[in-house]
């Protein structure tokens, strides 16, 4: 559309709207033989009117209905236009066209007396203007201007109107018969009427062919049917003419070049839309096998393409050296935007300045809007061709300079996207290039709506993979630990890696890794179900063996097919010692202080969901300040090239020479060396100790009367050797006399006392065999002679709480100094 705005702005600044209107007509008037006249002019009305669309309704095959023939701008769907207006409604376009008189609409009108409606962002005006006298057909022009069409947009559109040649509905209905060259094609049924001259092309007589467009698309060559299906579905169609050169095989063999033209002609009342036009032998304009070898070679190099980037360097790769191009852009379009995936070359200096300003992250990201002449491309869904010299907006003119071809990518009933190629010098466009292009358009869009499905399903595996796994590791008293996960690249399923870190009571960790048979979604999910019962089992306060043990049975209880390794370290942090269980998974490593590593001869049980009464023995292991721990999974240590005991030297190695004290980048470098075929958990932990260590002492609580009376004064007792202060120690003693008698009243079994100092915050913890939580009671009547127990430990304690232990519970209350 830019083209015309530098014709208009050619003829000189001084001028009126009008004359420079009529003046950018009368240049126009040259090219009347041009089969994109009639919307060239039509973009005249967005230019010189501000319009924001144009679009010219005739009588169509049935008189009574008047159908858009062309159109140019916006979308008409933005504003609820229609492809055809009945002839003796109360539209816009039928008063001009029965009366012969202008209509012109204000914002609030359109909503009333037009078919169209009115968007709910924005108001727009309608102006409806004959073609010539009453009968002929009317110009629709839309404004979003807020004041709506002014004088000198009024004088452009009646100028406009005036210049339009009305186009002559095909005749063949007549006669009965069509021009040797050309045919009509039903689009609802698919029937087809087909001149002589186009059954010989095809190899058929008028006797054999049956009236089918599959008989026609059963002979093209398979690797142009995308492009030609393109154009000949109607999903696929618009207002507009099509052009397109695809082969067919001949009875010998050989490929002959058809070149197909032709308009979507709208139905009327009781009739179907139809593809009316030509086919012509277009072998004579080019070189075959040269052509043929590059589109075999691009829909080769496709097949594979994985990634639109993949998509994206196939393109480059089979056009740009044999055409021998400057540039080359690939670009997905969303909404109304170009999104581009693919730029060649891929510095910013190498495009317009409008491409620079619009750059956002690894390429820019465009408005279909600010370039209106790609706009009209990707509408019409027709390539576009300008040679040197041709009138661009500068967007597109700094794009090819020498020349410019422009492929819209048609996929999926859509233009999906739009290929550029650009060339600096002077390029002479032969029609073998249009052909070879119009052949590579319908093979990238095909491609690129594969790849983009690829894309957003990767996505959805990596965000369905993110959520199974832990957001963030938490803070460690003593220790480090960081996670590193990579997906196998080798396809898009779900894998069944999983790590976990736990923090438990009285300073123990648990770090787990795991992996569950498979890669697809149930493997996914029965991760997710392992992780949280490990966690849960663990919170329980069992020891390794036990929650083992329990993920085993809960996993042959779900009776799934797939079974589950897992490798699971329960640390102390206070005291360094750690117990190791193996269920079916490879062994820790051990990177010590000095720099010597060892795989830890732990013994292992079978993997979970296989054996009932299976055993998962313990190992003890010993943690020094600066030793590391490494856990992983076998997609890092285990290939096709590599056997296990190899993967495992080769861990070894790499930990050793590792420097512990930056811990992440020793994780990415030991996934640097991963094959990425399986799935990749890896879970490494430094231990350094607590630089305080807590003081503990327990007492175990008999069931006797003076019971509350022994705990008060074993509490005293350690508390006073502990150095705690006497208001630490008479609110310690209510909290312990409060939580004991509680677990003796409403319990039974063992209760035990458990006191731990640390960093001047005491903890008081009473543990007892019922998992029933204490209950807060929300108000307490004067008369109630119990209940205020909770209520005395949560007034004087900076906070209390309950876990599951073993079966039981644990209450516990911190009591810390003021100030």
């Amino acid at each position: 559309m830019a083209n015309v705005v530098r014709d208009g702005a050619a003829v000189g600044g001084t001028r009126t709207g009008p004359e420079r209107a009529e003046a950018a007509l009368d240049a126009l008037g040259v090219s009347e033989g041009l089969p994109d006249r009639l919307h060239r002019v039509l973009e005249q009305a967005l230019v010189f009117s501000g319009a924001a669309f144009a679009g010219l309704y005739t009588p169509g095959d049935d008189p009574d209905q008047l159908c858009l023939v062309e159109s140019a701008g916006l979308p008409r769907t933005l504003y609820g236009l229609r492809d055809a207006y009945p002839a003796a409604g109360g539209s816009p376009v039928a008063e001009a066209h029965r009366t012969g008189r202008p209509q012109w609409l204000g914002p609030e009108q359109p909503a009333g007396r037009s078919e169209a409606q009115r968007t709910p962002s924005q108001d727009f005006s309608v102006a409806a203007l004959p073609l010539g006298p009453a009968g002929a057909g009317a110009l629709l022009a839309v404004s979003e201007h807020p004041g709506g069409f002014g004088g000198d947009e009024r004088a452009c559109l009646e100028l406009i109107a005036r210049a339009v040649a009305v186009p002559v509905p095909a005749a063949e209905g007549e006669t009965g018969e069509l021009p040797a060259n050309a045919f009509s094609l039903a689009m609802d049924t698919g029937r087809a009427e087909v001149g002589d001259a186009i059954l010989r092309l095809f190899g058929l007589t008028r006797d054999t062919f049956d009236g089918r467009v599959e008989t026609l698309l059963a002979r093209t060559v398979p690797e142009d049917l995308p492009a030609l299906m393109s154009v000949v579905e109607a999903d696929h169609m618009t207002i507009g003419e099509r052009e397109l050169e695809f082969r067919i095989l001949q009875p010998s063999g050989e490929p002959l070049w058809l070149r197909l033209c032709g308009r979507l002609v709208p139905g009327g009342e009781g009739r179907p839309a139809r593809l009316a036009g030509t086919v012509a032998d277009a072998s004579t304009l080019r070189s075959d096998v040269t052509d043929v070898a590059r589109v075999q070679r691009l829909a080769a190099a496709l097949a594979t393409a994985g990634t639109v980037k993949d998509v994206g360097g196939a393109v480059v790769a089979a056009l740009r050296a044999p055409l021998q191009a400057d540039r080359i852009a690939l670009a997905e379009l969303e909404n109304d935007r170009l999104v581009v995936t693919v730029l060649d070359p891929p510095e910013p200096e190498a495009w317009p300045e409008l491409w620079r300003t619009e750059w956002r992250t690894e390429w820019p990201d465009a408005p279909v809007r600010a370039m209106p002449t790609l706009a009209a491309a990707l509408r019409e869904g027709r390539i576009r061709i300008w040679p040197a010299g041709s009138r661009l907006e500068p967007a597109l003119a700094g794009v090819g300079p020498g020349g410019l071809a422009v492929l819209p990518l048609p996929a999926g009933g859509r233009v999906a996207g739009a290929c550029l190629i650009g060339w600096d010098r002077p390029h002479d466009f032969g029609p073998e290039e249009r052909a070879l292009l119009t052949a590579c358009a319908g093979l990238t869009g095909q491609a690129l709506l594969r790849a983009h499905a690829f894309d957003a399903e990767h996505e959805l595996v990596g965000m369905l993979q993110r959520t199974l796994l832990p957001r963030r590791l938490p803070r460690l008293p003593g220790a480090v630990a960081v996670a590193r996960y990579l997906p196998t690249v080798a396809g898009l399923e779900v894998g069944g890696d999983w790590y976990d870190v736990i923090p438990l009571a009285d300073h123990h960790v648990a770090f787990v890794i795991g992996d569950v048979q498979g890669h697809n979604a149930g493997a996914a999910t029965l991760m997710g179900q392992m992780r949280t019962a490990l966690r849960a089992y663990a919170a329980e306060g069992h020891t390794p063996d036990v929650v083992v043990a329990h993920a085993n049975r809960l996993l042959l209880d779900m009776e799934t097919d797939l079974f589950a390794t897992c490798a699971y370290v329960d640390v102390d942090m206070e005291e360094g010692t750690a117990w190791c269980v193996r269920a079916g998974h490879l062994e820790p490593v051990l990177r010590h202080p000095d720099g010597s590593t060892e795989i830890v001869a732990a013994e292992g049980g079978p993997p979970l969901g296989v054996v009932g009464q299976a055993d998962f023995p313990m190992t003890p292991l010993r943690l020094q300040p600066g030793t590391v721990l490494a856990l992983t999974t076998d997609g890092l240590v285990e290939s096709v090239d590599c056997d296990l005991d190899e993967g495992m030297e080769r861990l070894v190695r790499e930990l050793s020479a590792a420097d512990p004290e930056h811990l992440g980048q020793v994780a990415d470098a030991l996934l640097a060396g991963a094959h990425r075929t399986d799935d990749v958990a890896l879970l490494l932990m430094r231990y350094d100790g607590m630089a305080v260590r807590p003081l503990r002492e327990s007492w175990t609580v008999w069931r006797v009367p003076q019971a509350v009376g022994h705990a008060r004064r074993f509490t005293r007792r350690t508390l006073r050797t502990w150095g705690v202060s006497q208001d630490i120690l008479d609110t310690a003693l209510l909290v312990v006399s409060e939580l004991v008698t509680n677990a003796l009243v409403h319990t039974d079994g063992q209760v035990r006392l458990d006191l731990s100092l640390v960093n001047h915050r005491l903890r008081l913890s009473v543990t007892d065999a019922s998992p029933r939580s204490p209950v807060k009671p929300t108000s307490i009547g004067w008369e109630a002679t119990g209940g205020r127990g909770i209520l005395l430990v949560e007034a004087v304690s900076a906070a209390w709480g309950t876990v599951p232990v073993s079966g039981g519970k644990q209450v516990w209350a911190d009591i810390v100094p003021e100030g």
